[in-house]
């Protein structure tokens, strides 16, 4: 294990060591602050609580090339159980823990990892940025080792069918970290970082814990997700201090109406979805320095940068990023298929990762202009909700006749007719219910419009367009709409 002051390089070509863990993300010199989940971690602690989670993993069996789902909050049990895992050779699957029990159970019963994961401890309050967490590891019957080298599997919406599942080698994560080290404006030694994107996601997870332990950053994790909350985490240190979140974090702290001097911060970074056009300015008047964007996705990570925020709406390509615009849709070079399993020319071929977003390349620059989503995937406050997987869930409810789910103004809407209820039954509260059970607070329609039936084109198909939608709904009266 490598103990100096610096990082060692990245080199390449980008392969991963066995010992990679140790090598990157754990060196460095033992008092060394590296991680703030409310208390100060140095290395030598994390080092050590990374061995305790090694060692119960392997007494739930886990082995070099097995699986392990992990369901925790960003905390620093998640952190170590993560490197555990890692550390092993195994490979890591990540389950949002704000997932149901249900959702849960369709992602081990899809994914068969040999041991699942979770905390001894109950779930986070509501704008906790992190929580107390007592990893348990449990052996599961039916579990398959790995069927590829991986190191990383995530999910990309959610956990039932309509999500794509994603796979990464430990040998990308380390291209990805040679990314970040190459940005000048991205945060160095001697500075630190205040993350507010979660750790199960991949800017949080990259771009946030793994960079900042490979560059020996210190990461801060408020300890609530509130304006307040985050401005004190930012005040708390006098070392120059870069915030990295999604746009919904920016915004809170846009409009704030008295923030306190923080002269230490240096800048925001965020990424997840489109940032709407003011808020760069506002961002800026409020604090005095630049809200820089990233482009990203999981099954890359990041991809093109404007950390100064002086080329919006373009963003620079990172490091050895190939991009091309294809038809209005940004294909990106990538030698293998991120998707294990998964044969779909629409999604990779030929070498080309089909993004699914709307783009342009400049040919002079290689700059690229980000335009949206060409599928039905969308951010709810930067986490990915697919519509499908809504519309899907919703529509398989035995009180649910037939449904539609969109996204407008910035939130989701499902408009559905419903069986007609038996004597002392209500079908619309047996439907929010079974929502509430089988989807994720972040992916429920803000609004339900029960409606007396659909409406359909002339050739029948159920109308998608929401004008029409809101429409059928406000006809349908006031008592529709809830």
């Amino acid at each position: 294990m490598v103990l100096t002051g610096s990082p060692s390089p990245i080199p390449q070509p980008y392969e991963a060591p066995h010992d990679w863990v140790d090598r990157y993300l754990l060196a460095g010199p033992a008092d060394q602050e590296c991680l703030r989940f409310g208390a100060p971690v140095d290395r030598a602690a994390l080092r050590a609580l990374v061995a305790e989670q090694a060692a119960r993993l392997s007494a739930a069996g886990l082995r070099r090339g097995g699986t392990a789902a992990l369901r925790l909050a960003p905390s620093l049990g998640y952190t170590a159980a993560l490197l555990a895992c890692w550390q092993l050779g195994a490979q890591a699957v990540l389950l949002d823990h704000r997932l149901t029990d249900h959702e849960v159970a369709l992602a081990v019963e899809r994914l068969a990892p040999q041991v699942l994961v979770e905390s001894a401890h109950g779930p986070a309050a509501a704008m906790r940025g992190f929580a107390e967490t007592d990893p348990v590891p449990v052996a599961l019957p039916g579990g398959r080792p790995a069927a590829t080298g991986h190191a990383l599997v995530q999910l990309s919406s959610g956990s039932t069918g309509p999500a794509k599942v994603i796979a990464r080698t430990a040998a990308d994560l380390l291209r990805e970290l040679d990314c970040y080290a190459r940005l000048e404006a991205f945060p160095k030694a001697g500075e630190r970082v205040v993350l507010l994107s979660s750790v199960v996601h991949v800017l949080g997870l990259v771009g946030g814990l793994l960079n900042s332990l490979y560059a020996r950053v210190p990461l801060t994790v408020p300890a609530r997700m509130t304006t307040a909350g985050i401005l004190a985490a930012v005040a708390a240190d006098d070392r120059p201090t870069t915030v990295i979140g999604v746009p919904f974090h920016a915004e809170l702290l846009a409009g704030a109406a008295d923030p306190p001097p923080l002269p230490q911060l240096r800048r925001m970074i965020v990424a997840g979805e489109l940032v709407r056009p003011g808020l760069p300015a506002a961002f800026t008047g409020r604090y005095g320095v630049p809200l820089g964007t990233m482009y990203g996705m999981t099954e890359l990570g990041v991809i093109a940068t404007d950390l100064d925020g002086d080329l919006h709406p373009e963003a620079a390509p990172v490091h050895g990023m190939d991009l091309r615009e294809d038809g209005g849709e940004l294909h990106i070079a990538m030698a293998a298929s991120p998707y294990p399993g998964l044969t779909d020319p629409t999604r990779w071929s030929d070498g080309r990762l089909h993004t699914r977003d709307a783009g342009r390349v400049d040919p002079a620059t290689g700059r690229i202009t980000v335009l949206g989503r060409r599928d039905s995937q969308v951010s709810i406050g930067g986490l990915k909700v697919d519509l499908n997987e809504v519309e899907h869930t919703l529509a398989a409810l035995p009180e649910v006749r037939e449904a539609v789910v969109v996204f407008a103004d910035g939130a989701i809407e499902g408009y559905l007719t419903v069986e007609e209820s038996g004597p002392g039954g209500d079908a619309e509260a047996a439907v929010r219910a079974a929502l509430v059970r089988e989807l994720a607070a972040f992916k429920r329609p803000r609004q339900l419009s029960f409606l007396p039936a659909l409406p359909r084109t002339a050739t029948g198909k159920l109308v998608r367009d929401t004008a029409a939608l809101r429409a059928a709904s406000a006809a349908a009266g006031p008592a529709a709409a809830s």
